[in-house]
């Protein structure tokens, strides 16, 4: 266990690692599937220390189809060593295969260029219908993700974003002026009681952090703010969740209010423009930037 994630709660821990909810997490401390240098753990309270040995009896996924390597679903890279890829996702394009995507993914596209990336999972790095993946964004999101291509690059990748010390940094325009001139949404986010397919800031849920800064207040065609966000943690449509429940959903954003006739965008203006992490192989701290996308440029030249 790495320094930086000693003192942590072990169902805090296992959750960053695993992205299980808390109370399947409960359930696996319960029955003695969570391991510290080999011994049931025996309370989700427990602290960790750095060098402690963590094993995880996590659940079987069901079991996936053979993924194949589509060469037609057109992939921007922007950087790509022996260790990772750094790809520019263009907004649309979904990450991995899933209900109701089961081909022309981004996964699918890796692989006609990296077929190696199906031997991860095979090594204990990753699942089997996302191999190479350590984060993801939403379809309608654009912008940079870190893709490992190497069993060292997974288990570093995950570390350091469980650890929090993967630097990403988006781009929004939200509806209605943001007061404050920046400022933190320190909110949980689980799953929506009313609609699973939806997230919602819910007592239940798991922590999650979002700061903002306000780059520009806008009048017209309609009042807006452009945010520069960065992400403490990494839930599923954290930004988007937590900028609707302080009153600000992202433009064109159909999920969470975002949407305005007036800013007839198609998708969210959510721009994931500056990642950086340590890397893998090297230790030194690599960052990318990725411009805004034309749609979002041509959004903000109608604004006043």
């Amino acid at each position: 266990m790495p320094a930086s994630l000693a003192g942590e709660r072990i169902d805090r821990v296992v959750a960053m690692l695993t992205e299980l909810p808390r109370a399947e997490i409960a359930g696996l401390v319960d029955s003695g599937a969570v391991r510290i240098d080999g011994l049931p753990v025996e309370t989700r309270s427990r602290k960790v220390r750095e060098g402690d040995v963590i094993d995880v009896d996590v659940p079987a996924r069901p079991i996936v189809a053979e993924l194949i390597g589509e060469a037609d679903v057109d992939i921007p890279f922007v950087h790509v060593d022996d260790e990772v890829i750094v790809v520019d996702k263009p907004a649309g394009l979904v990450v991995h295969p899933g209900a109701g995507h089961g081909t022309g993914t981004m996964v699918q596209g890796l692989l006609a260029h990296f077929p190696e990336l199906a031997d991860l999972p095979r090594a204990g790095a990753g699942e089997a219908d996302r191999p190479g993946i350590v984060h993801r964004l939403d379809a309608g999101t654009s912008g940079l993700l870190v893709v490992a291509r190497t069993v060292r690059a997974y288990h570093g990748l995950v570390a350091q974003l469980a650890a929090r010390a993967v630097q990403r940094h988006y781009r929004a325009l939200v509806l209605h002026h943001v007061e404050a001139n920046a400022g933190e949404v320190d909110a949980p986010i689980g799953r929506s009681e009313g609609d699973p397919t939806r997230m919602a800031v819910a007592n239940a849920g798991r922590e999650a952090r979002t700061r903002y800064e306000v780059l520009s207040r806008h009048r017209e065609p309609v009042p807006t703010t452009e945010l520069a966000c960065k992400l403490e943690t990494g839930r599923t449509h954290q930004i988007r969740v937590h900028l609707a429940a302080i009153g600000h959903p992202v433009v064109g954003d159909s999920r969470y209010g975002g949407l305005r006739p007036a800013l007839d965008l198609g998708r969210p203006f959510l721009h994931a423009e500056r990642l950086a992490f340590e890397h893998p192989a090297t230790g030194e701290v690599v960052t990318f930037t990725s411009e805004l996308p034309h749609d979002l440029q041509a959004m903000r030249r109608v604004l006043a």
